[in-house]
C-alpha cells in the first residue's frame, strides 16, 4: 500500500526557554545547519549558544505563537488536513525537529499498512540545510525502523509550473489592495560554503554574479539557482518589471559570508531610493514560521519604516490555501496512479 510522508522543520513544545533549549539543540547540532566537525559544533552551540540563546528566542516565539500552538504545527496540521480529502492514501505529518518525529509519523503510516512512501519534504528548494537533511534523517529512520518500506523522494519543486502558479495566485491574492511600489521576495539565508558543498562539480558555483545563470547540472542542488529562478518565473507569471522585483535573503550569522545582498540591508536601500510602499514575500517556505512571522512581517516592518519606508505588507505564505493544497493533491495522486513523481526540476 502507498502512502505520503510529509516532513516540515518542526518547532519548540512552547514558547519557553525550557522548551527552545532542546529543539535549538537537535537543531544547530544537525552537522547539516552547522557544518563543523562535531567538536567544534558541540563547543559553539553546547557551550556558546545555548547559554544565551534560548531565552531570546523563547520571547521570539512568545510574540507569533497561537492559541493553539506554534504556527508553523498548526499551519502544517491543516494543510496535512486538507490533502487527506483530496487523496485515498493515508499522509501522515512529521518534522526534522522537535516531539513530532519522522519515525512517529513512519510508524503511522505502516500501522496503516504502507509499505510504499513519498517523502514530500516542504521546501521548494534544495539546500543541505532544509530539504537535504529531511531527505538523509528519513532515510536514516527508514533503514533503521522500517527496511520494509520502500521510501521514493519529491524532488524540489521550486521551478514546477503548478507550484509557480499556486505561489503567483497566492501572492496575487496577499496584494490585493495594497498599492505597492516594490516586491522584495526575501529568501531564507545560508553560507556560501553550503553552495559550494553541494555542488556535484565541485568548480561550478563561484557565486560570481554569472554562474547561476550558465546551465550546469549543479543548479539541481544549487540553493542561490534555484531561489533566482523561482522569484523570475513568478516575476513572469504576475507579469512585473525589473524594476518593481528584487530578490535578498535574511537570518544570517556574524563570522561567516553568507548569500547576499542581506535582506536588512535591502529594507535600507529601497527605502532610501524611494521604494516607500514595500510587499515582501518569503518563498522559501510554504508555511509561516518563525522566521517570517517575526523576523519579516514584525521586525522588517520596523526595520523599513525606520529607513523612512511609509508602508509595508508581509504576503502570508501559501499555507493551507486550496490551490496549493490542490497541487500537492495532483502530484501525490498521480504517483499513486503512475509511480511518476511529476514535480522533477529540468536543467
Amino acid at each position: 500500500m502507498k502512502g505520503v510522508l510529509l516532513v516540515n522543520l518542526g518547532s519548540p513544545e512552547s514558547p519557553t526557554p525550557k522548551d527552545v533549549k532542546p529543539y535549538l539543540d537537535e537543531f544547530l547540532m544537525d552537522e547539516r545547519v552547522i557544518d563543523a566537525p562535531k567538536w567544534l559544533r558541540a563547543f559553539l552551540v553546547k557551550g556558546i549558544i545555548l547559554q544565551t540563546r534560548p531565552k531570546k528566542s523563547a520571547k521570539a516565539y512568545a510574540k507569533i505563537w497561537w492559541e493553539e500552538g506554534s504556527p508553523l504545527i498548526v499551519l502544517s496540521e491543516r494543510f496535512t488536513k486538507k490533502l487527506r480529502q483530496h487523496t485515498q492514501m493515508p499522509v501522515a505529518l512529521g518534522m526534522r525537529y522537535g516531539t513530532m518525529t519522522i519515525k512517529s509519523a513512519l510508524q503511522e503510516l505502516k500501522d496503516k499498512g504502507v509499505d510504499e512512501v513519498l517523502l514530500v519534504p516542504l521546501y521548494p528548494h534544495y539546500a543541505m540545510s532544509s530539504y537535504e537533511t529531511v531527505v538523509v534523517k528519513v532515510l536514516e529512520e527508514q533503514q533503521g525502523h522500517f527496511p520494509e518500506m520502500k521510501v521514493s523522494t519529491l524532488p524540489a519543486f521550486y521551478k514546477n509550473a503548478d507550484y509557480i502558479k499556486a505561489l503567483s495566485e497566492s501572492i496575487k491574492e496577499g496584494l490585493k489592495g495594497f498599492d505597492y511600489d516594490h516586491i522584495l521576495f526575501s529568501y531564507h539565508g545560508i553560507p556560501e560554503r553550503h553552495i559550494r558543498k553541494s555542488d556535484p562539480t565541485r568548480f561550478h558555483c563561484k557565486i560570481d554574479g554569472s554562474c547561476c545563470s550558465v546551465n550546469s547540472v549543479a543548479h539541481n542542488t544549487c540553493y542561490r539557482h534555484q531561489v533566482y529562478d523561482t522569484t523570475e518565473m513568478v516575476k513572469t507569471y504576475l507579469g512585473l518589471s525589473e524594476e518593481q522585483v528584487s530578490t535578498s535573503f535574511q537570518s544570517r550569522l556574524a563570522g561567516d559570508p553568507w548569500l547576499k545582498p542581506y535582506t536588512d540591508y535591502e529594507f535600507e536601500r529601497l527605502a532610501k531610493q524611494g521604494k516607500k510602499r514595500l510587499a515582501v514575500i518569503t518563498p522559501a517556505f510554504v508555511s509561516d514560521c518563525l522566521e517570517t512571522l517575526e523576523e519579516i512581517a514584525m521586525e522588517g516592518k520596523h526595520q523599513f519604516e525606520e529607513a523612512g519606508g511609509v508602508d509595508y505588507k508581509h504576503i502570508p505564505c501559501m499555507n493551507d490555501n486550496e490551490i496549493w493544497v490542490q497541487v500537492m493533491a495532483k502530484w501525490v495522486n498521480d504517483w499513486q496512479a503512475t509511480g511518476r513523481i511529476i514535480a522533477t526540476p529540468s536543467t
